[in-house]
């Protein structure tokens, strides 16, 4: 393992919380990017813009930001034609949140789903674990070879698409992996499931027997609910734990989406999350630089963050 990588994990260990970053979509659509276009294109083509929405999350507090590589497989890539840059658009949006790091910050190489079911699901053929496990290896390989520090397995839906990831990450290098699942909240039931059915102490389970360092969840419906999930994740192992959940539910008005969670409102949510035992916190979709600042004031006030 590498000397950062371990260092991420040591620090946890040690006590001490660690801030992630913000929403991607967010940002790359405030600065123009169009539905249905390539976000990791612009690794390329929006250089400047890429590495100034890294470097503002670090200027926020965040420790660890993560690359424009969400939909960066070829599996992914392929939808927009773009198949064969995969290897390129990666190790470019690992380069770029390199050169936007501090020296003391960390880059999570992002590695989104495929949004290509497995075999379990599809009407079609659907989506073998070796094919999955094959797309992953790839796109790991590439960001390693562009310098990440980690890798952020994210918003996986699937079971076997989220194995399928770790075990990629686990054979093209030996930094650690973070693995967060998406969870629906059935309201019916009044609990949190995977698409699987999968509640959030058996997806911890399954993603640390599968070989993740850190385990948790992102996106979903808003703090409130990753305060429970994190809480039964908890109860479960004593591994590290990483929420960055959406700033609330969306809300569409016209051709506008905004989020229903400001700074400030999302941020009065986190003193329970560390309480539930969460060691890395950050945000997910609809949140800025702004939440993440004020994120980190309290891991700050808290006493959990160190210098």
């Amino acid at each position: 393992m590498s000397a950062r990588g371990r260092e991420v994990l040591e620090r946890i260990r040690g006590g001490e919380t660690l801030i992630f970053d913000g929403g991607y979509g967010t940002m790359l659509f405030a600065a123009g990017l169009l539905n249905g276009a390539c976000p990791e294109l612009w690794n390329d083509t929006h250089a400047d813009v890429v590495r100034s929405i890294h470097k503002g999350y670090f200027d926020a507090g965040s420790q660890i930001v993560e690359t424009n590589t969400f939909g960066g497989t070829r599996l992914k890539l392929v939808e927009y034609r773009l198949g064969e840059r995969t290897r390129d658009l990666n190790e470019r949006g690992a380069r770029l949140a390199r050169a936007a790091a501090p020296p003391a910050g960390y880059i999570a190489g992002s590695i989104g789903p495929t949004s290509r079911l497995p075999q379990d699901y599809a009407l079609d053929a659907g989506v073998t674990d070796e094919e999955y496990e094959a797309t992953f290896l790839e796109q790991a390989e590439a960001l390693a070879e562009g310098g990440v520090d980690l890798f952020a397995v994210e918003t996986m839906m699937f079971p076997q698409e989220a194995t399928a990831a770790i075990r990629a990450c686990k054979k093209a290098t030996d930094l650690p992996v973070m693995a967060t699942m998406f969870f629906q909240f059935e309201e019916l039931h009044d609990r949190d499931r995977t698409m699987w059915g999968e509640s959030p102490a058996d997806a911890a389970r399954s993603l640390l027997a599968a070989g993740a360092d850190v385990v948790g969840m992102n996106c979903g419906r808003g703090p409130d609910r990753a305060i429970v999930i994190i809480r039964e994740m908890r109860k479960v192992t004593d591994a590290p734990l990483i929420a960055y959940p959406n700033a609330g539910l969306p809300v569409t008005k016209g051709d506008t989406v905004t989020y229903e969670l400001g700074p400030e409102e999302m941020a009065r949510e986190y003193p329970a999350l560390l309480d539930a035992g969460c060691n890395i916190v950050g945000a997910c979709c609809g949140s800025n630089p702004e939440h993440i600042e004020r994120i980190a004031a309290v891991v700050r006030a808290a006493g959990r963050r160190g210098a």
